[in-house]
Formats: structure tokens, C-alpha cells, sequence
């Protein structure tokens, strides 16, 4: 289950969770940690890339008019 979900307080953004689990991962991630580098330059090297395609999806399903009718993508 995402971490998004374990006693998080709501974030009214849209697409909050999916931010929230991303920032989450890239610092944790061992190019942060380890190597000392900004997550701007890890997300940029592929760290965490699923939750960067999800972010993607779901910041784009706000633009997307037929998202009235769908939902917007992500969690």
C-alpha cells in the first residue's frame, strides 16, 4: 500500500499523494543519502521513475478535458 495512505495528513493539491510518495522516495533513495546529490539531480538520473510516470499521468489528466468524465489518473 503507498505510504500516502498510512496516517498522512490530506494534502488538498491535486495529485498530493503521488507528490508526497515521490519527494518520499527520492529521499530515501541511496543517491540522496549516499552520493550527497539534490533529488532534483536523482530524478533526473531515473530514481524513482514509476512514481514519475504517475505524477506525469496525473498532473496531465488535469488538463485533459475528457478527465470530467473519467477522473483524474494517480491517487
Amino acid at each position: 500500500m503507498p505510504k500516502y495512505y498510512e496516517e498522512k495528513e490530506e494534502d488538498g493539491r491535486a495529485c498530493g499523494g503521488v507528490r508526497e510518495d515521490l519527494r518520499q522516495c527520492l529521499l530515501e533513495s541511496a543517491c540522496v543519502l549516499q552520493e550527497n546529490k539534490s533529488p532534483k539531480q536523482c530524478l533526473r538520473e531515473g530514481h524513482c521513475r514509476s512514481l514519475q510516470v504517475t505524477f506525469f499521468a496525473c498532473k496531465r489528466s488535469m488538463l485533459d478535458t475528457r478527465a470530467r468524465f473519467r477522473g483524474r489518473k494517480g491517487y
